[in-house]
């Protein structure tokens, strides 16, 4: 381990062992394998937190079902701007992937990603009507030409045969549907990667809680780290620190002192799923199907029937169910939320709660429903699903970020926030969905933003690792279809 006086010292000290730092650790253990880096994770292991496969990350957000991705507008007209940047993301981690497994950092693909259709399903007329317009704006996009659609529930039943068993034929459904998705268990995949990094001389460190930074004279970080096992508190430093902590990257954020950190809060949802425990109604579905949002519900909260990959077994999920909790992690404080208030972000959270009242009022009736409600909510996809035969489970807690807006005074943004330092010494990533299926984009823009003098001279192995590096595929369908083939072949997915 470097020294430096009685404190450990590195080039690079990445804190929470979740699929952000063992994505960014990664990267850099090839572009700069003579630097030193240490991880620090609170938990015992890797991945138990945001990146745990039942803690609402194993979706590969790829932006193929997910409905809030494209909205439409007031005339009906049909947005997928975000729809494209988000597949552009996703295309950028199934290439670095790929590349993992080329080099042999990764080794079974399918033991954190497996080929699994994903499916738009919706009903009534005006729902029919929205999701007819999303596929009209999407399919002439090559990113999502291969997509297909119909109104015919007989071929919704050959797609998905659940969401058709007991539905009356007088109401009008609609599904889209692209072959091509995947499933992901973040919590594997982080799991290889973190021990990986240790074979490779990274010193990974469990049960280590960082708790504060501050900057020293020399312009490097000084990070206060708790040692769980052992009692005992210590310094590192650090040249370059990145916060990838989940819900418990703001705190430490804020305690930098950097002026990007500056009118950021956190409004934290927890979140719960129904598991089936009926391995015959689990082999019948195949896909992961998504619906609309509820009025006023978070898009994180949008429900979905969803066919899982864990540990190599199947599973079979409907949810989320939506709930408030104060804690910002899963293993977190009820007192993070009141903790995280500070002079510079309370005017911003005071303006999200004014504006959001009805999010409020959306996760008081999750919080309050019964078994049976659950169950009930689960019927609007899967008519024939019987009260018994499902049990309740506890998700993970997502932070969405609460900022500053110049004319609200607040905003409440869904998705993920990338904060940079201006010297280049630290960031932190912030937020939720679509975070773990758009961790290597992410990291790579890290990369740009806080290392801009030697990014230059990175770019030739960025772009062995991500051939589409710095390019658009929506635009280069040539491209698109030569990484497809070589992603598909690689991970194991045709």
């Amino acid at each position: 381990m470097p020294q430096s006086g009685s404190s450990p010292a590195y080039d690079v000290v990445l804190i929470g062992g979740g699929i952000m730092s063992a994505t960014l650790g990664t990267m850099l253990k090839e572009l700069e394998p003579d630097w030193s880096i240490a991880l620090y994770e609170n938990l015992y292991q890797a991945g138990q937190e945001s990146s745990d496969p039942w803690n609402n990350a194993g979706t590969g957000h790829a932006a193929l079902c997910e409905l809030n991705y494209a909205p439409a507008g007031p005339d009906g007209t049909v947005d997928i701007t975000k729809a494209v940047n988000i597949n552009e993301q996703y295309h950028v981690s199934l290439q670095y992937w790929s590349h993992l497994v080329d080099n042999g950092t990764l080794e079974d693909p399918n033991s954190f990603i497996n080929a699994l259709p994903h499916m738009s399903f919706v009903w009534g007329d005006d729902h029919a009507r929205y999701l007819q317009r999303r596929y009209e704006a999407m399919a002439p996009n090559p990113l999502f030409s291969h997509m297909q659609h119909t109104e015919d529930g007989a071929e919704i039943a050959d797609w998905a045969p659940l969401l058709m068993d007991g539905r009356t034929g007088d109401q009008r459904v609609a599904a889209s549907r692209f072959e091509a998705g995947t499933d992901v268990d973040f919590g594997a995949l982080t799991r290889q990667l973190t021990t990986k990094l240790a074979n490779d001389g990274v010193d990974v460190h469990y049960g280590h809680r960082a708790t504060k930074l501050s900057r020293d004279t020399d312009g490097r970080w000084d990070v206060t780290v708790k040692d769980r096992l052992n009692r005992r508190e210590f310094t590192t430093k650090a040249r370059f620190v990145f916060i990838g902590a989940g819900g418990g990257a703001l705190d430490l954020l804020q305690s930098s002192g950097i002026s990007e950190a500056k009118g950021f809060g956190g409004f934290p949802i927890s979140g719960q799923f129904l598991r089936s425990t009926n391995q015959e109604i689990i082999d019948q579905h195949h896909a992961k199907v998504y619906g609309q949002a509820a009025v006023g519900a978070p898009p994180m909260s949008v429900p979905h029937l969803d066919t899982r990959f864990v540990d190599g077994r199947r599973s079979l999920m409907f949810g989320p169910y939506a709930g408030f909790s104060t804690n910002f992690l899963k293993t977190g404080s009820y007192l993070d939320l009141p903790k995280s208030i500070r002079t510079h972000n309370l005017w911003p959270m005071l303006n999200v709660a004014k504006d959001n009242f009805d999010l409020v009022g959306y996760l008081i009736s999750e919080l309050t429903k019964t078994h049976g409600k659950k169950v009930d909510n689960l019927r609007d996809f899967y008519p024939a699903a019987a009260d018994d035969g499902w049990e309740l489970i506890n998700a993970g807690q997502r932070v969405q970020v609460m900022k500053k807006d110049p004319k609200k005074g607040g905003v409440l943004q869904f998705g993920t926030e990338l904060v940079s330092g201006a010297q280049g010494t630290i960031a932190a990533l912030l937020g939720a969905s679509p975070g773990a299926s758009t961790a290597a984009p992410i990291m790579v823009e890290l990369l740009r933003r806080s290392f801009p003098d030697r990014f230059s001279g990175w770019e030739t192995q960025l772009t062995d690792m991500i051939p589409s590096l710095g390019q658009r595929l929506n635009k280069n369908p040539d491209l698109l279809e030569e990484v497809t083939a070589h992603t598909t072949k690689t991970l194991q997915l045709g």
